[in-house]
Order: C-alpha cells, then sequence, then structure tokens
C-alpha cells in the first residue's frame, strides 16, 4: 500500500528569521519510502555554517530552518528495497542527502561535487519541500546518504561528519598522507583541530600556524602538533620558510596568503577549506617560483565519508566535543560566536529534546 499522501510528525528547533533564535518547532518529515531509511537522532554537532545560514549570511536562508547535518542516530525503520542497514544500526548523516546520481561526479563517488546536491537542510528536496536538519527527533533519509557508524566510535563524535570530512578528503586527494611529510595546518578550530589529528594518524610532521600564541600548549600538549608558528611573527615565519609540503588552511576570515605560500617547499600545495566571504589576494610571482599550488576542497562523497568514519574507528580519531542539551542551543551558538569552545559543540538530542 502507498502512504505517500501521508506524512511522520517530527519535532525540533527552528529559526524562524534573520535573529537565528532557536525555538521549539514541530514539523513532517517524509513517509520512510522503498529505499529510505528512518532513524532516531542521538546527537547532531553545531557547526560554524550553521550560525551563517540561521542570520542568512550567505543570502540563501530558508525559513523556518531547522538546521543540523552532524548527525548520529539509530535506525527506526527501513524501506522495502533497502539493502545496507536493518533496525538499530548506528547510522551517520553529514552534509548532503541527495545528488543526481547520474552525472560524472555521481558516477565517481563525488556527489559532493553535483551540480544538483541536496543539502541536509536549507536545501531544496526533489518534492519541492525544504529539508531540515538534525536538531530534530527523528530523520528519514535515501540510504545511499547515509553511513555505517563504527561500533567503537562514541556516537557524540559526530563532527566527523563534517569537519573530520572537511580535512581528510583534501589530506588524501592531494596526497598529504605519506609518513614522514611536513604538513601545516592554519587555525586551530573545528576543522583545524581535526586536520592536526587526521595528519598525525597519516605519520606526518603537523606544525600548526596560528594568530593567537596562546594555542601553543593547546596544539602541542592536547593535539600532538609538532611545531606552532605565530603567522604574526615576520621572524618565525621567515625561519620556517620553505618547510612544508603542504598546508591545510581552515580559516573562514580574510587573511594574507602570502607568508603561507613562503612556508612551502617547491612543489609545495595550500589547500583552503575555509571560506573567507570576500576575494583573497592572490600573488602569483611565489607561486612560479617554485610550481607550488593554491588549492580548493569541499566536505566528501559517500564512499570517501565512510571510509573516513572507518579510519577514525581505527584509530582512535574524535574530535573534541562539549556535550550540551537541546535547550541550551542558542547559548552555544554565542559561544561559537566568540570562538568559545574546544573545538564543537554537540547537541545531546536523544536524552534532552523534549517536547514540552
Amino acid at each position: 500500500m502507498e502512504k505517500s499522501h501521508e506524512n511522520v510528525k517530527a519535532f525540533g528547533w527552528a529559526a524562524r528569521d534573520t535573529s537565528g533564535v532557536l525555538s521549539p518547532f514541530d514539523f513532517s518529515r517524509r513517509v520512510t519510502s522503498e529505499k529510505d531509511v528512518q532513524f532516531k537522532v542521538m546527537y547532531c554537532g553545531i557547526c560554524h555554517s550553521d550560525l551563517h545560514q540561521l542570520k542568512n549570511e550567505w543570502s540563501n536562508s530558508i525559513y523556518p530552518m531547522v538546521p543540523g547535518h552532524e548527525v548520529v542516530g539509530v535506525v527506526t525503520e527501513i524501506g522495502s528495497k533497502v539493502e545496507k542497514f536493518k533496525i538499530g544500526d548506528k547510522v551517520g548523516v553529514g552534509c548532503l542527502v541527495g545528488s543526481c546520481r547520474k552525472c560524472e561526479n555521481c558516477d565517481n563517488d563525488l556527489e559532493n561535487y553535483c551540480p544538483d546536491m541536496i543539502l541536509t537542510y536549507n536545501g531544496v528536496d526533489t518534492d519541492g519541500t525544504t529539508t531540515y536538519g538534525g536538531y530534530s527527533d527523528i530523520m528519514v533519509t535515501n540510504e545511499h546518504y547515509v553511513v555505517h557508524w563504527p561500533e567503537n566510535l562514541p556516537m557524540e563524535a559526530t563532527p566527523l561528519l563534517c569537519a573530520g570530512i572537511t580535512t581528510y578528503s583534501p589530506l588524501r586527494y592531494y596526497g598529504l598522507d605519506k609518513p614522514g611529510m611536513h604538513i601545516g595546518v592554519v587555525g586551530l578550530g573545528g576543522l583545524g583541530h581535526m586536520a592536526v589529528k587526521f595528519a598525525k594518524a597519516f605519520g606526518t610532521k603537523v606544525t600548526v600556524i596560528s594568530t593567537s600564541v596562546s594555542k601553543k600548549d593547546e596544539a602541542i600538549d592536547h593535539l600532538g602538533a609538532d611545531s606552532f608558528l605565530v603567522s604574526r611573527d615576520p621572524d618565525q615565519m621567515q625561519g620556517a620558510a620553505g618547510s612544508l609540503d603542504g598546508i591545510i588552511d581552515t580559516v573562514s576570515a580574510i587573511h594574507p596568503l602570502l607568508p603561507l605560500i613562503n612556508l612551502l617547499k617547491t612543489h609545495g600545495k595550500l589547500v583552503m577549506v575555509g571560506a573567507p566571504e570576500k576575494p583573497l589576494e592572490l600573488p602569483v610571482f611565489p607561486l612560479l617560483l617554485g610550481r607550488k599550488l593554491v588549492a580548493g576542497s569541499g566536505i566528501g562523497g559517500m564512499k570517501e565519508t565512510q571510509e573516513m568514519v572507518d579510519f577514525a574507528a581505527k584509530h582512535n580519531i574524535t574530535p573534541d566535543v562539549e556535550v550540551v542539551p537541546m535547550d541550551y542551543v542558542n547559548t552555544a551558538l554565542e559561544r561559537l560566536l566568540k570562538s568559545d569552545v574546544k573545538y564543537r559543540f554537540v547537541l545531546d538530542i536523544g536524552n534532552t529534546l523534549n517536547k514540552s
């Protein structure tokens, strides 16, 4: 019997306007169709992009908005043709819940670069409805965009699904994952701290590059970086010139690229994963003098995302998180704006999202 006209009741927290303030919200999800997995959300990370979207800083926000694209939960229902999951499985959903499945990118497991990619929230689904994310009690997602969550990985390690894959993917793709290489990580936030952990797990030597000297102990003693550079100190930067094989730049603020390019060896690669809102200045001469590369990378496809969580489980790599109750979300967003978190907030949806 086809039940497509019915919907499933859902409950979450949504922003109604550009104030970005979240409050309880009743809405509906689609009925689980033949290739869908329905799951109870247990944890959902708060990503920096949630802040931008909630306040319409990227000028594409659709309200009401239920954010959340680092989602981990437990399967409660599966469609008749689902092959990869069963009820009770732990699962994760990241930044995308759909793509065209027929373009060249989709054919090559690069759904994240599909022109018709459907975002997990603030996107438009194939039926024209707005997608709602993980700040909610249940989700219904096509099984292709769901990953198996490894048994030995804590469920609150949700930021792997965005911050994790966003740094794992460029390290792998650009060949910056070879033991003995020397890798730089710019910015020590949600993405930066994951870049350090993955780069170390690949066996590379890691230098953290930051404007704030106060992060040095944290980078070296806690995260295991090998060295630390204060990017505003010309002597330090000059002393490290030509020493890095690659750099993962996670900073979203406007910042100069020349000092970073100077740190690269011949054939070095500067990979941007942060997204500054205005164009950055790119001096070309220093690129010519060493055949250097400035590149970009965004999240990852489904196959690589699964590979990444499996790698994280095998090597015991988890993000540093502060787990908070659902009704703390607005305070968490205010603190995130001030960078007052090490390094990611995760909402304990399963235990604290109460309909009252």
